[in-house]
């Protein structure tokens, strides 16, 4: 059995998404530690909300790292065997990289903090749009989006599974893209409660701080091949992974071709790391052959960790 680790990013965050890992002082430490790196009280954000304030992308996206490093942790505690490859779903990419050795969870901490209000700042609110669109291939969403933008952009930014793509842009755009989507054929097509346009151009502006952001940091060799979102590789030199990781900002999450890459290169089985299940159908959809499983809880950490001894 060869062991892979996906980690889930923005949009798998819920008020009391750890409730399910109370056993595990690891949990609690990880929680204190980021607490602390970022001056505010994240156990109680994500024990209690407001869920407003949970999802604000300048909280979510830290909260979200903090709580796949301490997934990820309860599971070496309890003496999991380390994966031979890794990556992340946007976001879960830096919880990779921190899996991997390449970044200090300090720093990640910051880092992403620092990529979340340059998002916020990129886009003024309510002038960004996000939307899924579900039974429609990546080529008819691409013509879809390039008769939608009309001057104003609006790309695919997630190509999460055959048949579920996420596109963004200007609002307008991806209303019309919507549209252009259903006439195509799409099953469903609907505007998600998101104002960020991650992974599309109008990120260039926020992919430049985050350049200045990643370059105030260290970044070593990962000991464990990560594979990124950017251009579905394995960088070992610490310039190629910052490249990768601004890059990936204003890009589409490519996560089809991950999880593939995966799969080819030996995975058997494919775990999420993190709260929740949204990675779980994606890895199903995209290679039915190996077996996914997730860490959403105390015991499902537990039964994995038996499975592989």
């Amino acid at each position: 059995m060869t062991l892979a680790f996906v980690f889930p990013g923005q949009g798998s965050q819920s008020v009391g998404m750890l409730a399910a890992y109370a056993e595990h002082p690891e949990v609690a430490s990880t929680l204190e530690e980021a607490s602390i790196v970022l001056a505010q009280d994240l156990a109680t954000l994500i024990g209690q909300g407001p869920e407003s304030e949970l999802n604000q992308t300048v909280n979510t996206q830290p909260v979200m790292l903090a709580a796949d490093v301490a997934v990820l942790r309860a599971w070496r505690a309890m003496g999991g065997i380390e994966p031979t490859l890794l990556a992340g779903h946007s976001l879960g990419e830096y919880a990779a990289l921190v899996a991997a050795g390449a970044l200090a969870f300090e720093d990640a901490l910051r880092v992403v903090r620092a990529r979340a209000r340059a998002m916020q700042e990129a886009v003024p609110e309510g002038l960004g749009g996000i939307a899924a669109i579900l039974g429609l291939d990546e080529a008819g969403i691409r013509d879809a989006c390039a008769e939608a933008s009309q001057g104003d952009v609006v790309e695919p930014a997630n190509l999460n599974a055959p048949g579920q793509i996420v596109i963004a842009g200007n609002r307008s755009a991806v209303e019309r893209a919507i549209e252009a989507a259903k006439a195509r054929g799409a099953k469903r097509a609907i505007m998600l409660p998101m104002s960020v346009p991650s992974h599309c151009s109008l990120m260039r502006p926020a992919a430049e701080k985050l350049m200045s952001a990643l370059a105030a940091i260290e970044i070593t060799s990962p000991r464990i091949p990560v594979i990124n979102n950017a251009n579905v590789a394995s960088p070992q030199s610490p310039e190629a992974i910052r490249e990768a990781l601004v890059r990936q900002l204003y890009r589409p999450v490519r996560c089809i071709e991950v999880i593939s890459t995966m799969a080819q290169q030996g995975a058997t089985h494919i775990v999420e790391c993190g709260p929740g299940r949204v990675l779980l159908g994606m890895v199903k959809r995209i290679a039915p052959q190996v077996t996914a499983l997730s860490l959403s809880s105390s015991s499902a950490i537990a039964e994995t960790v038996t499975a592989f001894r």
